[in-house]
């Protein structure tokens, strides 16, 4: 005969109780490989956009123009984040997939600024820039990395590289604290939720206790 005492730990295992256990877990794995995979596209879509846009000598107006809209369309990208992020059931994985969505979106926009200077005022920096230059340019400076490679020689390169040092310092400072606020109010407001419903409703192999045999 076998011995019931050690039976039950191999139900217990394989039984309906540890595949409710497995199912949180195979959830959140799908749902940080999805917000990777997303964060990957949205900066490769970007990278890419950037490539393929037909951006013209426009002038320096034009590249203002274009500055101040896209930091209006960074502004109100990061903000929709913020409350995606409240009402996300994984707040962390949200956070990190609005970071890296503003971050690539940041440097595109600055890149973009780059290179439309470079083509309106010819002298700008050291060197001509192609979009790959004008891309490895901002990587360069948000990194602090400065190869001295490239810099920038007119007043009006000075100005936006500075606005992009200082860009990147709020981008990493205020907007990380930024988000981290928003995933602790996700986590609160995942814990004022009911926690479970009864367990009838939730969960039919679970065996009713109150009922007789």
């Amino acid at each position: 005969m076998s011995d019931p005492s050690t039976a039950r730990p191999d139900r217990t295992r394989s039984g309906p109780d540890a595949r409710r256990r497995r199912r949180p877990l195979r959830r959140r794995r799908w749902a940080a490989a999805v917000a990777a995979a997303r964060a990957v596209l949205i900066a490769v879509g970007l990278v890419t956009a950037y490539y393929l846009l037909p951006l013209d000598e426009r002038g320096t107006a034009g590249a203002s123009a274009l500055l101040v809209c896209g930091l209006v369309a960074v502004l109100l990208v990061f903000g929709w984040e913020v409350w995606a992020i409240v009402r996300s059931p994984h707040p962390r994985l949200k956070a990190a997939e609005a970071l890296a969505a503003t971050l690539a979106l940041f440097l595109v926009l600055f890149a973009c600024a780059y290179y439309l200077l470079d083509l309106s005022s010819a002298g700008s920096f050291s060197e001509p820039l192609t979009r790959t230059d004008a891309l490895y340019f901002t990587l360069t400076t948000f990194s602090t990395v400065g190869f001295g490679d490239i810099t920038a020689r007119s007043q009006t390169g000075r100005v936006l590289t500075m606005l992009q040092m200082a860009g990147g310092l709020l981008l990493v400072g205020v907007a990380a604290r930024v988000l981290a606020s928003a995933v602790q109010a996700g986590l609160r407001r995942q814990r004022r939720e009911p926690s479970a419903r009864p367990r009838s409703e939730t969960d039919p192999d679970t065996p009713d206790r109150e009922a007789g045999p």
